[in-house]
């Protein structure tokens, strides 16, 4: 419980309040840069998953993150406690994404990306724009990744 109050409720609370910013402020064609040539600030909208791709299925997507929202929360809240610290700070991170982008979809029926990097390398110029719940969903993969490949800790013979 303590990683869902202390990371994916403010994760998700500075998801909603960018996005909030963003729509308000940024128009559909509006480019406002920040760092020229590296950051803009834009106000696209997804309604596919990652880099646009599987656009127009918006209702897929609501069922998909629905089902892995009481998945994740399950796993957060199960009364035997993990001490997988790197686990546990994963899955907060897959949760405060997952709900970031399911509110989007039910308010919006998109998602709202705004932070456009130009890496000015092949593929990634610009790299697609993205919003704060696609980076804690990005770092919780990559947090997952990580603990794959974690040795082990010996298990102590009886």
């Amino acid at each position: 419980m303590k990683y869902i109050l202390l990371l994916s409720l403010p994760l998700y609370v500075l998801d909603q309040i960018t996005k909030t910013l963003v729509v308000r402020h940024v128009g559909a064609e509006d480019l406002h840069v920040v760092v020229p040539d590296f950051f803009s600030i834009v106000n696209v909208t997804n309604d596919g998953a990652a880099f646009g791709s599987f656009k127009n299925n918006n209702t897929f997507f609501i069922v998909l993150a629905c089902v892995a929202f009481v998945f994740v929360f399950a796993l957060l809240l199960r009364r035997v406690r993990s001490k997988d610290t790197l686990r546990d700070v994963s899955l907060a991170l897959l949760l405060g994404g997952i709900m970031g982008n399911l509110t989007d979809r039910f308010v919006y029926g998109h998602v709202i990306d705004f932070a456009l990097f130009d890496l000015h390398v092949p593929f990634a110029h610009p790299w697609p724009a993205f919003n704060v719940a696609d980076s804690c969903i990005f770092i919780a993969v990559f947090c997952f990744i990580v603990h794959a490949f974690k040795k082990p800790k010996e298990v102590q013979a009886a």
